[in-house]
């Protein structure tokens, strides 16, 4: 990991977020049953992915990762016209959480909540 890491995100609905504080995971989407690993974005992919695949979602969520504590292994990998995405190849334990920021959708897709 470099000095001045990527700063990495999980969406998720609200209530799915409380129920993972509970059990310890963050749970998968079918989206990461189906391909294998858990979709993440980037600080600077995270507004764009939310408006893309969470429209409409009125209790979103960005989870902030500290990516020295994730159990598995993180590849950055072509997705969305080649651009890379961060891959979870592992699970996300709450404890790998460093806040949860609150999403709220805007004209053009998302802000999150405590943006200045």
């Amino acid at each position: 990991m470099s000095a001045d890491p990527v700063r990495l995100y999980r969406l998720i609905a609200a209530a799915d977020w409380q129920a993972a504080r509970s059990a310890g995971l963050v749970p998968l989407r079918d989206i990461d049953r189906r391909d294998g690993y858990l979709h993440l974005s980037t600080g600077d992919q995270v507004l764009e992915t939310a408006r893309l695949h969470f429209a409409g979602a009125a209790d979103l969520v960005a989870l902030e990762i500290d990516e020295s504590a994730l159990e598995g292994d993180i590849k950055f990998e072509p997705a969305r016209g080649g651009e890379l995405f961060p891959h979870l190849y592992g699970t996300l334990p709450v404890s790998a959480v460093r806040r949860a920021r609150r999403l709220l959708a805007a004209a053009d897709g998302f802000v999150f909540e405590d943006a200045p």
